[in-house]
């Protein structure tokens, strides 16, 4: 297949609804830790064409939401510096910190700039010699080796004043720990654009260990429900592994390149997620080479205290242990034009795919 419509076609929707329908009958959970995932899942009316033993759950899947309120807090902190230029991908600049956000810091003068690639912030360095140019690095594999990327470049074009603020996260830690917290999960769909840089067999352990299937799924509705057989399959031989059903684009052995440019720049660390706590190795962070561009280390900054929304149970729909519609805040006090909660702001974001395709 090589047209978009051939992935949305009726006829090849209706008989894969039809063979996932044929072999199941027990209640099935199954979890996309993708926020992508989420927002077609919900955009293209997915769980309302399976059968009603199937539940579909969203994970910590959307890089905004799984960042932790101290990270945006310290981004706040640096926006306040009067040379420091803050960079940063869309998304994060709306998401509420404790008491303030990036957006109302530029709001009130902060010069808080959306960038469309690291590359940008490297350029906005190079024109701004007195300054010091912050780039906010977040998300999962995806985006991680572009963010290396730009610290390799900055430290070779002896790009002084140009620093990284990493909350870089690894997929395979949070979905280990969902299963070993209790949450009834009998398939992964697992993230398409991650296993493009990654590969398939940094899921290896949740088969192995676990007795859960992990499928890689392509964005699209035949993607998605071929995926669900795939994972349905596996349950009902009892035969479970990783699979690629986006085999177009993913491969075993993922990008080798952004792999190595990866390890060159980030050392493995502790991290925290939103609704998971502290999780052991799930972090990126700026290796000692490149100490001399890591914001955390180089640039000193008194944090506010940390303080979480009242009423929010943004952790609990992370986990996908609660639906959005079961907030309390969800389409009245939190919307899409005022989130009170992260997973509100990104499209990626569960509250937000409810918000506009389920409300």
């Amino acid at each position: 297949m090589k047209y978009i419509d051939e992935f949305r076609d009726k006829e090849m929707v209706e008989l894969l609804i039809k063979k996932i329908s044929s072999i199941t009958t027990k209640d099935i959970a199954l979890m996309e830790v993708c926020g992508g995932h989420t927002w077609a899942i919900q955009k293209f009316g997915i769980p309302s064409l399976l059968p009603k033993n199937i539940r579909l759950l969203s994970g910590p899947g959307c890089p905004v939401c799984v960042t932790s309120k101290k990270f945006i807090d310290q981004a706040v902190a640096f926006s306040r510096l009067k040379d420091v230029i803050i960079t940063t991908y869309g998304d994060l600049i709306r998401v509420p910190g404790s008491t303030s956000s990036l957006n109302i810091e530029k709001s009130k003068g902060g010069d808080i700039r959306i960038v469309y690639s690291i590359l940008d912030a490297l350029q906005i360095a190079k024109e701004n010699l007195t300054k010091k140019i912050i780039f906010l690095g977040i998300g999962f594999e995806t985006t991680a080796p572009s963010s290396a990327a730009g610290v390799f470049n900055a430290l070779n074009e002896n790009i002084s004043n140009f620093f990284l603020f990493s909350s870089h996260k690894i997929m395979p830690p949070a979905m280990a720990a969902l299963i070993d917290e209790g949450v009834t999960i009998n398939g992964y769909i697992a993230p398409g654009h991650v296993s493009v840089i990654t590969g398939s067999h940094i899921y290896d352990e949740i088969p192995t260990k676990y007795g859960v299937g992990c499928v890689i799924s392509g964005f699209e509705p035949t993607d998605i429900l071929q995926s669900i057989y795939m994972l349905v399959k596996q349950i009902h031989d009892n035969n479970f592994s990783v699979e690629i059903q986006y085999k177009r684009v993913v491969k075993p052995e993922g990008n080798i390149k952004a792999q190595e440019i990866m390890k060159e720049v980030f050392t493995l660390r502790d991290d925290w997620w939103r609704g998971l706590g502290i999780l052991k190795n799930s972090g990126l962070a700026v290796n000692e080479k490149y100490s001399n561009l890591d914001a955390e280390k180089m640039i000193p900054v008194i944090v506010e205290e940390t303080k979480e929304e009242k009423g929010c149970i943004c952790g609990e729909i992370l986990k996908g242990l609660k639906k959005p519609k079961e907030c309390k805040l969800f389409g009245k006090v939190c919307t899409t034009s005022n989130p009170v909660g992260a997973c509100m702001v990104s499209h990626e974001g569960a509250c937000n795919a409810y918000f506009r395709f389920n409300n």
